[in-house]
């Protein structure tokens, strides 16, 4: 009740600030507690938007990613069909060889990591 006076008597006086006299009104008040219910409150506020857009970019992202990565993968499978090309493979990434070869790895010094207790 005592709020209820105190707008009241706000209303009576003549405008004091032209802008609060507009706020003032029940209709302008309805639709500003509207407003901020739905674009805070509710289950499906704006907020709440916005976070699920953001997971629907970055999803999106990721699927583009795994298409460019499906297409790389399947023409590394096709290239490595042929069986010069696995070998070819297996011998540098993997370090294979043959029965009566030897492999020598040479390491750069520049490509050993450093230890730092070693100083």
């Amino acid at each position: 009740m005592k709020l209820k006076q105190y707008f009241q008597k706000l209303k009576n006086k003549p405008a004091l600030i032209p802008v609060f006299a507009i706020f003032l009104n029940k209709y302008v008040l309805i639709i500003l507690l509207f407003v901020i219910w739905m674009l805070f409150l509710d289950t499906n506020s704006w907020l709440i938007h916005r976070e699920l857009d953001q997971e629907i970019q970055e999803l999106n992202d990721n699927k583009e990613y795994y298409i460019k990565e499906i297409i790389k993968d399947q023409n590394d499978i096709k290239i490595l069909k042929d069986s010069n090309e696995l070998e070819k493979f297996a011998r540098e990434e993997y370090f294979m060889k043959r029965d009566d070869e030897e492999i020598y790895i040479i390491e750069y010094e520049d490509s050993v990591p450093k230890n730092e207790n070693d100083d």
